[in-house]
C-alpha cells in the first residue's frame, strides 16, 4: 500500500494526466470533479497511460496505487501529500477552490496549480496559507511528457520548493525551476510566439494548418526534441559557435519578418477557416486514436533519446535507475518490463529482433550481477556473444508485461553459457534464448580469462544452477523436431 497520496482537484485532460502520472508511480490518488463524466474520462486517460508510460522503461514501474473519487474537496484532500489544482483559468474560481482546500488539507501538503498563465503571487492572494501554493505547470500528456514548470513566489519557502522538486522528480518528471515569476512562465511564452505567427500565416493564406505543422514536425521540431533552441543554434554557428551564429543572423531580427507584437482578430471567418483546415488535416481519426498515435510517437522518440541520455531520455534514465529491482526468485529475474509498441510488427506481435533485444538486456543485467558491469567494461574487459539460439513458443503483444529468468548452464574459463526463459504476463513460456558468450580483452580484441572476482561470482551461479534440471530446449539446433530435447 502506498504511503503517499496525491489529490487531484479538476479531472479534465490535465487533471486526468496528473492522476495517471501519480497513480502509475505508486501513489494513491483521490479525485474531486463535479463533472458526472469525470470517472469515465479519467478511466480513458488511464487506459492510454497504462499502454504508453511503462513502455518508456526497461524496468517495471511500482505497483499502482489506489484511485478514489470523492463528492467533496474536503474528502479528496484529507491526508494528501501533494494537491494539484487543474480547474479552469479563472482567478476568482481558483481563489474560491484554494479556500476550500486549505480549510481541510494537511498543513504540510504542497498545493500545485496547473495554470499556464497566472503568477504564483496572484494565486496566493487572500490565501490563509499562501506559502503552500506554487505553480506546477505540466504539458499534455502529463503522464508522458516530463517537463513541469515549477514557479514559486518571493514568499515561498525554499524548503517547499526543494520538496516539490524532489516529489516531482520521484515520479519521473523534469522540474524546471523558474527563478523569477512572469506571466505564462517560460514554455508557453515561446509557444505563444509560434502560435501568433501561425495565425497570421493562415489569415494571410500563406499556409494551411497542415503545412504549418509539417514545417515543425519535419524540421526544427525534431531538432528541438533533443537539443532545444539555443544548443541547436550553437551547432548552426559551426566551429565558431554561438557568437558566430548571432553575428551572422542577429541583424535579421531588425527586419520586418514577424508580427509578434500584433495578433490577427479572431473573427468568426478566421475561426471557421482554421477549424475547417484542421478537420481536413486530421478529422478522419477520433480524439482517442489521435492520442494513441501521439503517445506511440512520443514513446518511440523518447526511447531513442533514452539511448543517448539526451533531453527527456536523460530524465527517463534517472527515474528508471531509482525504480526497485523485481523480487528475486530461484532463478534471477534479469528482465521485468512492458513491451513497447515499437517492438511489434505488421502481425501485431513482438518482432523476432526484439526477442534478441530483450535477451540482450537480460544478459547485460546478469553481467552486472557477476560484476561485469559498466565499470568492468570501462576497465577494458567484457563478454561478447558468440552464438544465439531463440525458440519462439507463443505470441507476445504490445503492452504485455514480460519477465526473463537467466540460468547458467556452464561458466568455466573464458566461456559463459546462459539460458534465458521469457514469460508472458499469464506465466506462459513465450520464448527461450540460449547464448554462448566469450570473455574478451577489449584492448587486444582477443579472448581472455575474466577477472578473479567475476569468475568467482559466475562460479557461484553455475554451481547453484547445476543442481537444477536442464531446461527443456537447451542444446537444440535449428529445425530439430519437438520432443528430441
Amino acid at each position: 500500500m502506498s504511503l503517499y497520496k496525491a489529490s487531484i482537484i479538476g479531472g479534465g485532460v490535465i487533471g486526468g494526466g496528473w492522476a495517471a502520472r501519480f497513480l502509475l508511480n505508486g501513489w494513491n490518488v483521490s479525485v474531486y470533479d463535479p463533472d458526472p463524466e469525470a470517472e469515465r474520462k479519467i478511466a480513458e486517460v488511464l487506459t492510454n497511460a497504462r499502454r504508453s508510460l511503462p513502455s518508456l522503461y526497461d524496468k517495471p514501474l511500482p505497483a499502482e496505487g489506489a484511485l478514489t473519487f470523492h463528492g467533496s474537496i474536503a474528502d479528496a484532500v484529507s491526508d494528501a501529500t501533494w494537491i494539484q489544482e487543474s480547474v479552469p483559468e479563472r482567478l476568482d474560481l481558483k481563489h474560491k477552490i484554494y479556500a476550500q482546500i486549505q480549510e481541510h488539507a494537511p498543513g504540510k501538503a504542497i498545493l500545485g496549480s496547473s495554470t499556464s498563465g497566472f503568477k504564483p503571487s496572484e494565486l496566493q492572494q487572500g490565501a490563509s496559507h499562501a506559502e503552500q501554493i506554487l505553480v506546477a505547470h505540466p504539458f499534455n500528456p502529463v503522464y508522458l511528457l516530463p517537463l513541469v514548470e515549477l514557479v514559486p513566489s518571493a514568499i515561498t519557502p525554499t524548503t517547499i520548493t526543494g520538496r516539490a522538486i524532489e516529489i516531482l522528480s520521484s515520479i519521473g518528471m523534469k522540474p524546471l525551476h523558474v527563478r523569477k515569476e512572469i506571466d505564462a512562465h517560460i514554455a508557453d511564452r515561446l509557444l505563444e510566439a509560434v502560435w501568433r505567427e501561425g495565425l497570421w500565416l493562415i489569415k494571410d493564406d500563406v499556409a494551411t494548418t497542415e503545412e504549418i505543422d509539417d514545417a515543425i514536425r519535419y524540421g526544427f521540431g525534431l531538432r528541438w526534441a533533443q537539443m532545444g533552441l539555443f544548443e541547436t543554434y550553437r551547432i548552426a554557428g559551426g566551429e565558431a559557435g554561438m557568437k558566430h551564429f548571432i553575428g551572422q543572423f542577429g541583424p535579421c531580427l531588425q527586419w520586418p519578418w514577424t508580427k509578434l507584437m500584433d495578433v490577427p482578430e479572431l473573427t468568426e471567418t478566421l475561426i471557421e477557416k482554421i477549424a475547417a483546415q484542421s478537420d481536413a488535416q486530421s478529422g478522419a481519426m477520433s480524439i482517442r486514436e489521435l492520442e494513441q498515435l501521439r503517445d506511440d510517437n512520443l514513446v518511440g522518440m523518447m526511447r531513442a533519446l533514452k539511448r543517448t541520455a539526451s533531453g527527456a531520455g536523460g530524465t527517463i534514465n534517472q527515474h528508471e535507475a531509482s525504480l526497485p529491482e523485481p523480487e528475486p526468485r530461484e532463478l534471477p529475474i534479469t528482465v521485468s518490463r512492458q513491451v513497447p509498441q515499437s517492438w511489434t510488427d505488421y502481425n501485431g506481435h513482438m518482432n523476432e529482433a526484439n526477442y534478441v533485444q530483450a535477451s540482450s538486456q537480460a544478459t547485460d543485467r546478469f553481467m552486472e550481477l557477476i560484476g561485469a558491469d559498466a565499470a568492468y567494461v570501462a576497465s577494458g574487459r567484457s563478454y561478447f556473444t558468440a552464438e544465439t539460439h531463440i525458440r519462439h513458443l507463443a505470441e507476445v503483444n504490445a503492452g504485455e508485461h514480460i519477465s526473463i529468468t537467466t540460468q547458467v548452464l556452464s561458466g568455466e574459463g573464458k566461456k559463459m553459457r546462459l539460458f534465458q526463459s521469457l514469460f508472458r504476463t499469464d506465466g506462459e513460456l513465450a520464448a527461450t534464448c540460449e547464448m554462448l558468450l566469450l570473455h574478451m580483452n577489449l584492448k587486444t580484441r582477443s579472448t581472455s580469462l575474466p577477472a578473479r572476482k567475476v569468475a568467482l561470482r559466475l562460479n557461484v551461479y553455475a554451481n547453484t544452477h547445476a543442481d537444477m534440471l536442464m531446461p527443456h530446449g537447451a542444446g537444440r539446433y535449428v529445425g530439430q523436431k519437438t520432443g528430441r530435447i
